[in-house]
């Protein structure tokens, strides 16, 4: 999404230090909090203490979590996320949050520290070639040498970090521009809209969508700022059952009656015979990552068309024959929603029938929780449903536990809920704290992070300066004892034999400012939950503890199998047609 900006300098206007500048050009771009742990100068602190209006500053105890926070900021509030680093090891300590913001494809601007011009290869204070360090990792990355083209320079990245593929930029602002005086243009960063517009209606991809008499709509991260209900309406025009990717969630409303659960690894068993028996896939926005096509029959993408509808070609996956489009997909599925397709009448109840089976096999072997004992990952995710308002955002990790969270109907996020979830680098503690940046860019929305004890065991240092910025997040802690991904996948080897990566029952440090409970007892899940949410509507993070087994899982017989669990085959009979269903 970038577009055209005045290029008329204003008449001889400065203003003191690179950081009156950079906050000048963050609060015209819609920047209101910035995220990390500023350089020893505190250069960037003093600039701040001198502005009645513009952007805040949350402090953060480590680079890494910064960079995870503005990615949450930048995914929830569909515009750029900001982190303030140092130089050196500052740097190099981003490298893991700029991996995930590039996976995530989230428009996050780092601005960091950096050795004057005079000094570099002089064996200055913490010098490192930091372009060359973050280069594989990031969109863009420029330093700026001039006061004069600190402005110029900085527009360039929040362009490029808000393109028609959005990414992770980095800025590197040298030391001695800190007292400079810098010219202030008036070159305004805000983006237009360039998104290409409907598909050519005569083309291959047009024509395989209109004649697709057993379409599938998935729609993926790509459709996560698109306007609401985009993608029910091409859903309704083609009479398409729709499947979700992870990160595609809460741009769905997942109680629409075709939707009917997530692609892939997270599949309800029940969906197998749509994609048994599906004559084209239509991928809006997604790039067909491992886990989102975990688990397709081999006829995808060979017998049946794999439609793909991305911002850029290096979007497209090229495992998957079909048509594609380059454009942006609301856009695209707008244009496909217009009269010319539809499925076929069977089609349509089968698609019903799967939706009513997986609602219906979620519930089918629950075993209810006797009073008085320990509360299962289920019984977590029960209170938070019956806690929680519609419009609540779940933030989310990817461990043994919280994996529970990605599979629907377990978790809904109903027609108003929010979703935001790691990319499929899943760094451990992205999402514990991704959640303070989502809860500043949603404000008075409910935000909840559901979180392994490993997770938070990596960022729960930056707790209590959440207090400082107010930002409560509800922190619900799974906890298996420590790293249970690993510790499942040594059930076969003798316990004097093997490291221990969890320890049940070992709990977590507990901060003196931070509000921490842990629920023993299924009869006391829904009243820590209730407290906890209304300390965080005061302002202040609040964490509920749940000790969970490490058998505790979302599919029956389930098990971690080096990256991916392993689970067990859908039941597929072979119809009358010798179609698999």
């Amino acid at each position: 999404m970038t577009g055209s900006a005045a290029a008329v300098p204003s008449p001889a206007t400065t203003v003191h230090g690179a950081w009156a500048a950079v906050l000048d050009v963050l609060q015209g771009a819609g920047v209101h909090t910035l995220f990390g742990l500023p350089a020893d100068d505190v250069a960037l602190v003093r600039a701040l203490r001198g502005r009645r209006t513009g952007p805040v500053l949350v402090t953060c105890a480590d680079q890494r979590s910064a960079v995870f926070m503005a990615t949450g900021y930048a995914t929830a509030a569909g515009g750029v996320g900001v982190a303030v680093v140092g130089k050196g090891p500052a740097v190099t300590n981003t490298a893991t949050g700029l991996l995930e913001a590039a996976a995530s494809a989230s428009p996050v601007l780092v601005l960091a520290a950096g050795t004057p011009a005079a000094r570099r290869d002089a064996g200055a204070f913490q010098e490192l070639d930091q372009l060359g360090a973050v280069r594989g990792l990031v969109s863009w990355a420029g330093r700026v040498d001039t006061p004069e083209r600190l402005v110029p320079q900085l527009v360039r990245a929040i362009r490029t970090a808000t393109g028609p593929v959005p990414g992770p930029v980095f800025l590197e602002i040298p030391d001695d521009l800190l007292a400079a005086e810098v010219p202030v243009r008036t070159l305004l960063p805000r983006s237009g809209d360039d998104a290409v517009g409907p598909a050519d209606p005569d083309g291959a991809a047009s024509r395989t969508v209109r004649s697709a008499r057993r379409p599938l709509l998935l729609v993926g991260g790509g459709m996560r700022n698109a306007p609401a209900g985009r993608a029910e309406a091409l859903a309704d025009a083609l009479g398409a059952p729709i499947v979700v990717t992870a990160s595609g969630r809460g741009s769905v409303d997942e109680d629409h009656p075709r939707f009917v659960g997530l692609s892939g690894l997270y599949a309800p068993p029940a969906t197998a015979e749509l994609w048994a028996r599906t004559d084209c896939v239509v991928a809006l926005g997604s790039r067909l990552e491992e886990t989102a096509v975990e688990g397709w029959p081999a006829r995808i993408g060979t017998e049946v068309p794999v439609v793909q509808v991305n911002r850029s070609p290096r979007e497209f996956s090229v495992e998957f024959d079909g048509p594609v489009v380059v454009g942006d997909a609301a856009a695209v599925a707008e244009g496909w929603t217009r009269p010319g397709g539809g499925a076929v009448p069977d089609w349509l109840v089968r698609a019903a029938g799967v939706r009513d089976r997986a609602i219906a096999e979620s519930t089918a072997d629950r075993r209810p929780t006797a009073p008085g004992a320990p509360p299962r990952v289920r019984d977590v995710l029960d209170a938070l449903a019956a806690c929680l308002d519609r419009d609540a955002v779940l933030v989310q990790e990817n461990g043994l536990a919280d994996m529970w969270t990605y599979h629907w109907p377990a978790w809904s996020c109903g027609s108003a809920g929010g979703s935001v979830v790691p990319s499929e680098q899943t760094p451990l503690g992205c999402g514990a704290a991704a959640a303070a940046g989502v809860k500043a860019a949603v404000g008075d929305r409910q935000v909840v992070a559901v979180v392994g004890d490993g997770a938070l065991a990596m960022v729960d240092v930056e707790l209590p300066p959440l207090v400082t910025a107010g930002l409560g997040v509800l922190y619900v802690v799974l906890d298996n004892g420590g790293y249970g991904w690993l510790e499942r996948q040594l059930d076969d080897v003798p316990p004097a034999e093997r490291a221990v990566f969890a320890r049940p029952g070992a709990g977590g440090p507990v901060h003196d400012r931070v509000d921490h409970v842990t629920v023993s007892d299924v009869a006391g899940l829904r009243p820590a939950v209730e407290r906890a949410l209304r300390i965080t509507e005061g302002g202040r993070p609040a964490v509920v503890r749940v000790p969970v087994a490490l058998d505790d899982s979302p599919v029956e017989g389930l098990v971690p199998a080096g990256d991916v669990p392993v689970r067990p085959v859908a039941d597929v009979h072979c119809s009358e047609e010798g179609e698999r269903s």
